[in-house]
């Protein structure tokens, strides 16, 4: 009786024992998902706190990441302010301009003459009527140098303002750009967080469903127990097991990912507001599709390895008696 179904499985052909095997994974698949069917709350308690835990550091790296797309904005916005000696005619100015808008690294060239910044100064100094007493224009000419988007950022247009210090007619240059080399190591400072973070939080996830395997096996011991006395092997037995980790791990980060848009709608429209103040009109970005699939595909990950963990430790030491 017991060799007969040993040799229908031996005269089946070879493309039909691989049929066999994704038959059989599939209907293992499908038995564990019906078993978390079976018992709603808990299983949905687990994939709770799965889904949670890996939303925690998906969603800081939304933010590293919309914060290093409005940086970006900033560097581009970065100038160069270059103060003119006094005694340089305007022939000798408009000079300098025509040698500086040819330099590669200039995108853009604008200047204000001295009357000009002498105007703008009483306008916004409050000033205006002590100025009027004094005997001659104390303001120099300002050259303003926009980078190109190759020498925005910090380190090349420190590069750029040394190079251009060396003309002749520039008193000294001034590049207020601290805040965003501060800013800069702020969001270095974030980015290790959220690694350490999400390490913390990966080793999380995987304690919390080898745990819930570990029950679950417990409470089928008697039936594991039975299936090893028929001759059921090891990776059959465990298989129902490591799908179960599969299903947490995915329903979990589905979750995750639910948590992470609700997220980004209840920031978006306060970003908005905070950007409308400077000029900008960018919008949050959330999880694009290629960052869900890696989303996706580490909590499966996870959820096997969890199970696996466990499956492998509690499994050996269920023998029939």
């Amino acid at each position: 009786m017991n060799q007969q179904p040993q040799l229908v499985r031996s005269k089946l052909p070879f493309t039909g024992r691989i049929v066999m095997f994704f038959v059989r994974h599939i209907q293992h698949a499908m038995a564990s998902m019906g078993e978390l069917w079976r018992n709603p709350v808990s299983s949905f308690m687990t994939m709770a706190v799965l889904g949670v835990s890996l939303s925690l550091p998906a969603a800081l790296q939304v933010l590293v990441k919309n914060a290093e797309t409005i940086t970006q904005s900033w560097n581009s916005a970065a100038e160069i302010s270059l103060f003119i000696d006094k005694d340089r005619s305007e022939r000798s100015i408009q000079s300098l301009i025509t040698r500086i808008s040819a330099y590669p690294e200039v995108s853009a060239v604008s200047y204000i003459n001295r009357d000009q910044a002498l105007e703008e100064f009483q306008r916004l100094s409050g000033f205006g009527d002590a100025i009027a007493y004094l005997d001659e224009n104390p303001l120099p000419a300002v050259i303003t140098v926009t980078p190109s988007l190759k020498y925005a950022s910090p380190n090349g247009a420190k590069e750029l303002l040394k190079k251009l210090e060396l003309e002749a007619e520039v008193n000294f240059g001034r590049l207020d750009i601290e805040w965003l080399e501060r800013l800069q190591a702020v969001l270095k400072l974030l980015e290790r967080t959220v690694m350490a973070i999400a390490a913390l939080l990966v080793l999380a996830v995987v304690l919390v469903i080898g745990n819930t395997i570990r029950l679950a096996i417990m409470n089928r011991r008697t039936e594991i127990e039975v299936m090893k006395l028929v001759g059921a092997t090891e990776s059959f037995i465990q298989r129902p097991f490591l799908y179960t980790g599969i299903w947490f791990g995915v329903i979990g980060g589905m979750l995750a990912w639910v948590i992470i848009n609700l997220l980004v709608w209840y920031l978006d429209g306060a970003l908005i507001e905070l950007l409308g103040l400077y000029g900008s009109q960018m919008k949050m970005q959330s999880l694009t599709l290629f960052e869900l699939g890696e989303l996706m595909l580490l909590a499966s990950f996870l959820g096997w390895l969890g199970s696996y963990l466990s499956v492998r430790q509690h499994l050996r030491a269920i023998e029939p008696s």
